[in-house]
C-alpha cells in the first residue's frame, strides 16, 4: 500500500477583495519580511562552520522550505481567483458575499457570510461556499427553510435576514 494521496482540490476559484487583500498582504509579509529575516538567520548559522550538526541552520533551511512553499502556493492561488466585488442583481437572495441570519427549530440564531474556501473562518462566521448550509442557502430568499444533513441528524434552519456589505 502507498502513501500517496491525491492532490486536494482547491476548491471554488471566489474570493471578496477583503479575503484577496488578507492573501497578497500574507503573500507580501512572507517574501518581503520573514524570508529575509529567515535568510539572513540561516547565513548566520552557516558561518558558524559545521552545518551537519548546527541545529539553527536545519531549522533555518526547514522554514526557508515551508515560506517557499506557502509563497508559491499563495502565488498560483492569486492567479487562478476570481475577486466577486460587485453585489448581486437581486439582492433579496443568498449569492456569495450575503450575510444570512439563520434561525434553527429551537429559535437560535446564527449569522454567517459565504465567502470563499480561502476565506474559511468559523470564529468569525465565514463559511465557505463549498459547504452544504453554504450550498443548500444559495439562490433562497427570505423565510426560505433549509434542510442540511449534519452528522447528528437533519437540521432545519430558516432565512431571517439576508444583507451584503
Amino acid at each position: 500500500m502507498s502513501r500517496y494521496r491525491p492532490p486536494r482540490s482547491a476548491g471554488t476559484p471566489l474570493i471578496t477583495p477583503e479575503g484577496e487583500a488578507r492573501l497578497r498582504a500574507e503573500l507580501h509579509e512572507l517574501w518581503n519580511v520573514r524570508r529575509p529575516q529567515v535568510t539572513q538567520s540561516v547565513s548566520e548559522a552557516a558561518a558558524q562552520g559545521d552545518r551537519s550538526e548546527n541545529a539553527e541552520y536545519t531549522y533555518g533551511k526547514k522554514m526557508l522550505r515551508e515560506i517557499d512553499s506557502r509563497v508559491r502556493f499563495l502565488r498560483k492561488r492569486l492567479e487562478s481567483l476570481k475577486v466577486v466585488s460587485e453585489r448581486p442583481s437581486d439582492p433579496d437572495k443568498v449569492y456569495f458575499g450575503a450575510w444570512v441570519t439563520l434561525e434553527d427549530d429551537e429559535g437560535e440564531t446564527a449569522r454567517y457570510r459565504i465567502v470563499g474556501p480561502d476565506e474559511l473562518d468559523l470564529k468569525n462566521h465565514l463559511i465557505s461556499i463549498d459547504a452544504p448550509l453554504a450550498r443548500a442557502l444559495v439562490g433562497k430568499a427570505l423565510d426560505a427553510e433549509v434542510r442540511v444533513a449534519t452528522p447528528t441528524g437533519e437540521k432545519t434552519w430558516y432565512v431571517m435576514a439576508i444583507d451584503y456589505p
